[in-house]
């Protein structure tokens, strides 16, 4: 089995935004107050970098119960900029209540949520800066960056719709537009926008891995590749570029290059399971079983109840000759997917192939019984049932095979054999002939009628289908000394031993065809031959000298 499983990352998410501010100190129409001291000190204190101090300042308008609405401005804007986003938040929210028709305050308050990672609030608060100031463009662009964090791309497609309304060229409209698209699965209506991007900034690395990802669930490899190697051009150790090269070479092939990139992707992200998975894979497909097998090793450190990766280092095992690890492969891939078929089929090969017939009948079952459109296990039961003779048993197996597929030669050829251990020579026989009707070169048709035409005793008929055999090409040792031995029955020994001598050429101890050729040779008068045969043919099998003397002594 071999399974790519490169990952395919999320979009990428549009920047955040900032707050907005005034030019000058103050609110639009503040009234003068107590306030204004504490506020007129914090201004000053902060026009000289003493933030601390400033934001002090503040606290005690606070705790005065002398605060405006500009002290919570200048407090929120203050923590923000010492990276206090909680607390930040916690005064644009009291500014908020206070002035609830003043848009930038809750843009700001949004924005506060948004470093926190509050995404719902933050939405509702960019919503509400969007429906008090309908032409304010960054909180459109906040209130889109949000639903897409809470995955809701259609809200926030209509959002970068307004922002491009806006401003058409707007670069971060665009992308969140493109973002928008490619998550409600519109890659085609995304790429453009993401080349449009390209065009004004070459550099842009989020549309460069987004063009990556949508050629990767396109696979559109050349895609892959193209902006893969830009973005490598511009970040070196990009993890979505390292993947979309891997998933490029695996896809064409070059599982040396996928080695490469998939070795880079895990030095960077040891703990990346698919750059595992695909290191080991390309290594499995490249004979490299040792590094097929520790690569595996690491990837099932990663996710031990990986079914793939199990049953593809039961693979592996089976490669370096580890036939107890490899069944304890296809057994733990079984328990980590109880429905998966690929594990429990290798399992089954691998018993047929070590002798353990019973168990692999067992689940060759066990297949059938999950899913009994699998023709191949059926005809595999069948063969295994044609092998210990259990003649009814593979009749109802490969029966079962032709039912839903009719021209399979094989399972023809196999049912035939079935019913001649079951002495239906005539249902036999009709099979053999259909299958020549089909194709008059059928080697296994061919045999066939010619081992029913021995076992009825018709040797022209036999004669005929050895002859036909060998026009064919099928010179095998047994093909080759049955003719003899037809042509021998008929008459024609010089025939024969020419046959025999064919036979004996690929197989020199075959004894069968040594002692015929002799006893040939000896009535044509070649005695000192013919006893060099049969010299030959007890060598080969020393039983045969039993009874030579006379019968068998009690």
């Amino acid at each position: 089995m071999s399974t790519s499983a490169i990952r395919s990352p999320k979009v990428q998410p549009l920047r955040p935004a900032h707050l907005e501010g005034g030019d000058k100190p103050g609110l639009a129409g503040a009234n003068p107050g107590p306030a204004s001291g504490f506020l007129a000190r914090a201004v000053s204190l902060h026009l000289a970098g003493k933030r601390d101090d400033a934001l002090k300042q503040l606290q005690r308008a606070v705790a005065s119960n002398e605060a405006s609405p500009e002290i919570y401005r200048a407090m929120g804007h203050i923590q923000f900029e010492l990276g206090d986003y909680q607390e930040a938040a916690k005064s644009y929210r009291t500014l908020t209540q206070l002035k609830p028709q003043f848009a930038k305050g809750w843009f700001n308050f949004a924005v506060c949520l948004e470093r926190i990672s509050a995404w719902d609030e933050a939405s509702q608060a960019f919503h509400k800066a969007c429906t008090l100031d309908s032409s304010h463009l960054d909180a459109y662009l906040g209130l889109g960056a949000t639903q897409l964090r809470l995955e809701d791309p259609k809200s926030a497609l209509f959002a970068f719709e307004h922002c491009l309304e806006l401003a058409p060229d707007h670069e971060d409209a665009l992308f969140g537009k493109a973002a928008s698209l490619q998550s409600l699965g519109h890659p085609d209506e995304a790429s453009p926008l993401y080349q449009r991007i390209l065009e004004q900034s070459p550099d842009s690395e989020e549309s460069l891995a987004n063009l990556v990802l949508i050629g990767m669930s396109k696979e559109d490899f050349d895609m892959v590749r193209e902006y893969s190697e830009r973005l490598l051009e511009q970040r070196p150790e990009s993890i979505v570029a390292l993947e979309g090269l891997s998933a490029w070479a695996c896809a064409a092939g070059e599982h040396a290059l996928t080695a490469k990139f998939c070795t880079l992707l895990t030095s960077s992200v040891p703990g990346h399971f698919e750059g595992w998975f695909n290191l080991a894979l390309a290594h499995q497909k490249s004979g490299r079983w040792e590094q097929a097998a520790d690569a595996y090793e690491e990837a099932l450190k990663l996710r031990p109840q990986s079914c793939e990766a199990h049953t593809n280092i039961g693979i592996v095992r089976e490669q370096l000759g580890d036939i107890d690890g490899a069944r304890q492969a296809y057994d733990r891939a079984i328990q980590a997917n109880p429905d998966g078929l690929a594990p429990i089929w290798n399992l089954a090969l691998l018993l047929e192939r070590t002798g353990k017939a019973d168990e692999a009948e067992r689940h060759y079952k066990q297949i059938l019984d999950r899913a009994p459109k699998e023709e191949e296990a059926r005809f595999r039961l069948g063969y295994l049932r044609l092998q210990r003779e259990d003649f009814r048993g593979a009749s109802e197996a490969f029966e079962g095979c032709l039912k839903h597929r009719p021209n399979w030669p094989e399972a023809h050829a196999n049912l035939a054999l079935a019913y001649s251990g079951l002495g239906e020579r005539d249902h036999a026989e009709r099979l053999y002939e259909k299958m020549l009707e089909g194709d008059p070169k059928s080697i296994d048709a061919l045999r066939g009628l010619a081992a029913l035409a021995i076992q009825s005793s018709d040797f022209d008929s036999a004669l005929e289908f050895h002859v036909r055999l060998i026009d064919l090409g099928e010179r095998s040792p047994e093909v080759l000394y049955n003719a003899g031995l037809m042509y021998e029955k008929a008459g024609q020994l010089e025939k024969a031993v020419r046959l025999y001598r064919d036979a004996l050429a690929q197989q020199p101890g075959m004894p069968e065809a040594l002692l015929n050729m002799g006893r040939i040779l000896e009535t044509t008068g070649k005695g000192e031959e013919a006893r060099s045969c049969w010299a030959k043919a007890l060598e080969a099998e020393p039983a045969l000298a039993q009874g030579y003397f006379g019968p068998a002594i009690d």
